[in-house]
């Protein structure tokens, strides 16, 4: 029998209704239990319920509606500031302030913020992460008072869902699995894995819309263009070096 994890969906209409504080700490305790790099939990969950707060924290997610709608934001930070304290507290000298360990406690972060969705849905709970963390992390920085060595990774919004959307497709298996070692694609083999994906009723409506010939041109021309992708680079590898996580000495 399939687990709940196959019938997950990103929900994007939420009802107001607030989660309950018992049921918001299972989720928050579940991230806690994710593997974690030296068991040394190098991220932080920013939990944003209050009204006023998702309001300045909207237009840094393009002023979705669910950001003001849902209950709850949680924002999901890379963080060695934390253990760095400690071992300085300990007159141990600490040195996560490198791009190594912003992988480290990106790795920590992402795992934990899995769990943390898992045990929403367990609960009946919806979520959607939220890629726009990324374009505007400097902001939401700004915003949520983050000190040098937490930077945002991503938001996942959560609460009650208000809808009930299909399961969107995914590429099949053969895709992403590779045994024993990579084996790199044929073109006939790129052509095949993306075949249904292509030829959905969806991607047709798409075409239409956008007046493309194919699927690859409305990701390249319209949804993450050259300019913005290197634009969002800069900004965030900005932020990196302002968080400290560039100490190459």
């Amino acid at each position: 029998m399939k687990s709940a994890l196959f019938k997950h969906r990103s929900i994007r209409k939420f009802r107001p209704t607030p989660i309950p504080a018992e049921t918001l700490r299972d989720c928050l305790e579940a991230a806690t239990r994710a593997s974690t790099c030296g068991n040394m939990q190098l991220y932080s969950l920013v939990v944003t319920r209050e009204e006023a707060l998702r309001e300045r924290l909207a237009p840094c997610h393009f002023n979705q509606p669910m950001v003001r709608e849902a209950p709850c934001l949680v924002t999901v930070c890379a963080d060695v500031h934390r253990f760095s304290m400690w071992c300085e507290q300990r007159e141990a000298e600490p040195a996560y302030d490198n791009f190594a360990w912003f992988l480290n406690a990106s790795t920590d972060a992402l795992l934990a913020a899995q769990n943390f969705c898992i045990e929403a849905e367990l609960h009946g709970l919806g979520i959607c992460i939220l890629g726009t963390t990324i374009y505007t992390a400097a902001e939401i920085a700004r915003i949520l008072e983050l000190p040098k060595g937490v930077i945002p990774l991503t938001t996942i919004v959560v609460g009650y869902p208000d809808e009930s959307p299909v399961l969107t497709d995914r590429l099949p298996l053969e895709a992403v699995v590779h045994y024993e070692k990579y084996t790199d694609y044929t073109a006939a083999e790129i052509d095949e894995l993306w075949a249904e994906r292509e030829e959905s009723a969806e991607t047709k409506r798409l075409l239409e819309e956008n007046g493309l010939p194919n699927l690859a041109r409305i990701f390249t021309e319209r949804r993450y263009v050259r300019r913005d992708n290197l634009a969002i680079s800069q900004s965030y590898f900005a932020l990196l070096k302002e968080k400290g996580f560039f100490n190459n000495n």
